[in-house]
């Protein structure tokens, strides 16, 4: 169970307001999380993974404290040890695709087993200004995967695949999601992108 109760004010080109979250996230389970843009749906991943600091707050992921802001406690990102994939994919310019998975994973034969799943097996020495915006989008969420994350945080992760593609890339990551007990939050603006991924829904307005 992932428990979250955080406060963040934030600025937009629409005004001040501030940014309210209290949920409850059941261990295993694919939220998707929507609302109008602009409205925080980012910052709130960035909150999770420790990206960011909330003015008043407190996360408990699986009975450890993340964060509790009247404790003082704020474990950095790498000890949160998140899976993130951010819209922006966040790739390193001088890495290949396996060396991407291996910066982030020594197991092998799992980074094999993904090469295979995000259909990338014949781009695994390619550096990603010679992939395509679907190629370096798969490969993102490899590499959070690479690291059997207990939860994953996805930002508009399919939103350069097409259709076909990314009903198998949801068919095999549910697979694998379930294999690693991870759970999942995902920000998505079109609910077709999450169809038959997600199993619950955060709405943030």
């Amino acid at each position: 169970m992932i428990s979250i109760n955080i406060q963040k004010n934030i600025k937009t080109y629409k005004g001040r307001y501030r940014l309210t979250v209290a949920d409850s996230f059941p261990a295993g389970s694919v939220t998707k999380v929507y609302g109008p843009s602009g409205i925080g749906k980012t910052t709130f991943l960035r909150i999770i993974a420790g990206l960011s600091t909330p003015e008043q707050g407190k996360i408990v992921v699986h009975g450890q404290t993340w964060l509790d802001t009247a404790a003082g406690i704020n474990m950095s990102p790498q000890e949160r040890k998140a899976g993130f994939v951010f819209q922006d994919y966040a790739l390193f310019p001088n890495m290949t695709v396996r060396e991407h998975l291996q910066y982030a994973s020594t197991d092998e034969l799992l980074i094999s087993r993904l090469l295979t799943m995000g259909r990338m097996e014949s781009f695994d020495s390619h550096k990603p200004q010679h992939l395509s915006g679907g190629q370096q989008q798969r490969l993102a969420i490899l590499r959070a995967l690479a690291q059997r994350p207990k939860l994953l945080l996805m930002d508009e992760a399919f939103s350069a695949l097409d259709d076909e593609l990314r009903e198998d890339l949801i068919t095999d990551l549910k697979i694998i999601l379930k294999e690693f007990e991870t759970t999942t939050i995902i920000v998505s603006h079109h609910a077709q992108e999450t169809l038959g991924f997600a199993d619950r829904s955060l709405k943030i307005d």
